[in-house]
């Protein structure tokens, strides 16, 4: 017997055939679980391309909604633009209002002084008619009397009848200042023209026509007679009286030459050519 056979031998020991068998079949399901594990992986790792294929349609989406968007902006921005050049326009028409106001409060207070310094100009002109109307009726009464200046001393009835009918048939027509006829007068025109019939030259304007003759009192007045307004020598309107207190003169371009009563417009005093 050997000195060594009592030794154990450090060989491992062949395995069996069913040891293998089994160690194969592990291995093989270790392998067919990682192939299984590789297919999901392969699987789960293809599934990014399905959803990369969506993208457009997403994609799409948003653009659409980013489009809308940008329109609803941009009415929005177009509806507060008009709304701004609304409320500037308002802005700038109660402006020109609130100066349009200003300006007719401003024309009416003018025409409204003048209106008032009219009046009373035409008060102190009526005062000063009567003035004169008083002083002549006591100058008259007194006797005194002026010296005639006409060219004409007529004093037939006839002569009064023949300035009275001219005076009478030229009522209605028109008042222009500086015309004698025929169709249109101013007042002393009238006159000059009326008492021109009966040969009578009369000088062409009021104040001098006032002078042209014997100043008479108020209350002896005869058909013929001139009238006159504002004080001798500076008298601004002048008419004939016709009898009956009633005068026809050239009175102004709104009523023309009419036939009004004495009480229409009181004269200051009268003079006598006929």
């Amino acid at each position: 017997m050997s000195h060594t056979a009592h030794i154990r031998s450090h060989r491992k020991p062949r395995r069996s055939a069913s040891t293998l068998a089994m160690r194969a079949g592990v291995a093989g399901g270790v392998l067919g679980t990682l192939a299984v594990a590789g297919a999901a992986g392969s699987a789960n790792a293809a599934e990014p391309v399905t959803q990369t294929l969506e993208l457009p349609t997403l994609t799409a989406d948003l653009a659409a909604q980013a489009a809308q968007s940008a329109d609803a902006t941009q009415q929005a921005a177009a509806n507060y633009q008009l709304q701004a050049e609304r409320d500037a326009a308002a802005a700038k028409a109660a402006k020109q209002a609130k100066s349009d106001l200003a300006d007719a409060k401003q024309k009416a207070a003018a025409a409204k002084k003048k209106a008032e310094e009219a009046a009373r100009k035409e008060a102190a002109a009526r005062a000063s008619r009567n003035a004169e109307r008083t002083t002549l009726s006591t100058t008259a009464d007194a006797g005194s009397t002026s010296t005639s200046t006409s060219t004409g001393t007529s004093t037939s009835t006839g002569s009064a009848a023949a300035v009275i009918s001219f005076v009478k048939a030229q009522v209605g027509k028109a008042y222009v200042s500086g015309a004698t006829g025929p169709s249109a007068y101013d007042c002393s025109g009238l006159v000059q023209t009326a008492f021109k019939q009966v040969g009578i030259s009369l000088p062409r304007v009021s104040q001098d026509q006032s002078t042209a003759g014997t100043q008479v009192s108020l209350s002896n007045l005869q058909p013929g007679d001139i009238l006159y307004w504002g004080s001798a020598g500076s008298a601004y309107h002048v008419a004939v009286y016709v009898g009956d207190g009633m005068f026809v003169g050239a009175q102004n371009p709104s009523t023309g030459v009419a036939e009004k009563p004495l009480s229409y417009d009181p004269p200051t005093g009268a003079v006598r050519v006929l």
